[in-house]
């Protein structure tokens, strides 16, 4: 299962060191939350993700609304010159 979608980096304000995340879009999310999956910590959902020339593997996780939420990686923000705030293209695969 792939999806496509663009969103805002934003910084996760209840940590000291700074997290960087994007959310799903709410239609991406709710496609996401319907697959049948075992239940994990957290509720994580392994995904590969690739933005620009980077792609990486990670977990998105349910947030604090009915959106799940993607960590971008301080190498990839580097790597494809991205700063809070900007709006980025991603193409996100469910694994498992």
């Amino acid at each position: 299962m792939e999806f496509g979608f663009s969103a805002r980096l934003w910084r996760w304000e209840a940590r000291t060191e700074l997290w960087v995340f994007v959310s799903l879009p709410g239609e991406v999310s709710e496609e996401v939350r319907d697959v049948p999956r075992p239940r994990s910590g957290f509720g994580a959902v392994p995904v590969r993700v690739t933005c620009g020339r980077s792609t990486w593997t990670t977990s998105i996780f349910p947030g604090v609304t009915e959106t799940y939420v993607l960590p971008v990686k301080k190498s990839v923000r580097t790597k494809e010159g991205l700063e809070l705030g900007d709006l980025a293209e991603f193409r996100l695969e469910v694994l498992g």
